[in-house]
């Protein structure tokens, strides 16, 4: 049984839904991305700099890199509840799946805190 301390306390739906959500935000971001390459195939680091100078794309990464680790996370934590189990592991299967779930949780800190900084210290 999976306690609700590792799952943040909500319902498998909340979970489907934020992970659907954030899979779109992610998939828009893509093609605008992909929009900006292909509109100027002859793209430098100027152009490339002023395409992030603008606070709505800073704004747009920013709500693309929360969704990012908002969908790694349930990911994560999904992987680790599915197959690290009592089955596969034995009696320390908890004590695997929390370090795992830790590990998997510092290292979406780090990397959101990290794009925050990149994004917003141009």
């Amino acid at each position: 049984m999976v306690s609700r301390v590792t799952n943040l306390g909500r319902s498998g739906l909340f979970h489907w839904l934020v992970q659907r959500f954030s899979a779109v935000i992610l998939g828009a971001y893509m093609l605008c991305i992909l929009g900006s390459t292909l509109l100027s195939p002859e793209m430098d680091y100027a152009h490339w700099q002023a395409v992030f100078d603008s606070n709505l794309m800073r704004v747009f990464s920013l709500i693309t890199l929360l969704a990012l680790c908002a969908h790694a996370w349930i990911g994560m934590w999904t992987v680790s509840t599915d197959y690290l189990t009592d089955l596969q592991l034995g009696t320390r299967a908890t004590f695997i799946r929390l370090l795992f779930q830790a590990g998997c949780a510092l290292l979406i800190a780090v990397y959101m805190l990290w794009g925050i900084q990149i994004l917003w210290s141009i």
